[in-house]
């Protein structure tokens, strides 16, 4: 089975760079969404799996999560793998999500663009308090690569939820202050998703990968 693996908002590749090595001979693609809207990252999302022509086990980081949760309806994939991420309902947007909760902390670090697009100030107060278990170097990294978000990533609805009817797995990330840990059990209780938590940051796949190998082998096996 092939392994996709989806970055979450403002993220590059090197989300799973921490990953990749800990997957060995395993077969796995690295998808570049565009974040100009979901609509646009799922239809890229969906090229790549379409381009495999064989099963598929997709892997979301934060928003990656909405993108594979409309990704997976494709008859390809097999199952889903949330890493602390989204996993919206049918008519669901990201902003609406969150909304219904009080406020993450890391929205005093958020700025918005001239046309309406998001990013996050990499200050040293952000990386302190919102991911303070990311190692110097690859904060250097992450700051170098990222890109602004346009805010239709966060405000297009998402349709059936892939999830309804395909296996799905869910990584909780207990000490996240992006998308907080409350949000995210809720949404993989509803998801009826085989749920395990570790401790740290938004930045699971970073500075936990040998437990994201672990829910993608689960995974793997199950499936």
């Amino acid at each position: 089975m092939h392994i996709v693996l989806v970055h979450g908002a403002g993220g590059t590749p090197t989300t799973w760079s921490e990953l990749v090595p800990l997957l060995g001979g395993r077969e796995h693609s690295l998808i570049t969404n565009p974040m100009t809207s979901l609509t646009d990252d799922v239809a890229h999302t969906l090229g790549v799996v379409s381009s495999l022509n064989e099963p598929v086990l997709l892997v979301g980081h934060s928003y990656g999560g909405a993108v594979i949760t409309n990704a997976g309806r494709s008859d390809l994939v097999k199952g889903l793998v949330y890493v602390a991420a989204f996993a919206p309902d049918e008519g669901e947007t990201v902003n609406g999500i969150v909304e219904r909760y009080p406020p993450a902390e890391v929205s005093k670090y958020m700025r918005r663009g001239p046309n309406g697009e998001w990013a996050s100030e990499h200050t040293d107060e952000y990386w302190a308090e919102i991911g303070w278990d990311v190692p110097v170097d690859q904060r250097a990294i992450w700051d170098a690569e990222s890109r602004p978000s346009d805010n239709r990533i966060f405000s297009e609805p998402t349709g059936v939820p892939a999830w309804r009817t395909k296996p799905s797995w869910y990584l909780v990330a207990a000490e996240d202050r992006t998308l907080p840990t409350v949000i995210q059990r809720d949404m993989a209780a509803r998801a009826g998703a085989i749920t395990s938590e570790v401790p740290g940051s938004h930045f699971t796949p970073r500075v936990r990968p040998a437990d994201v190998l672990t829910v993608i082998e689960q995974a793997l096996g199950e499936l």
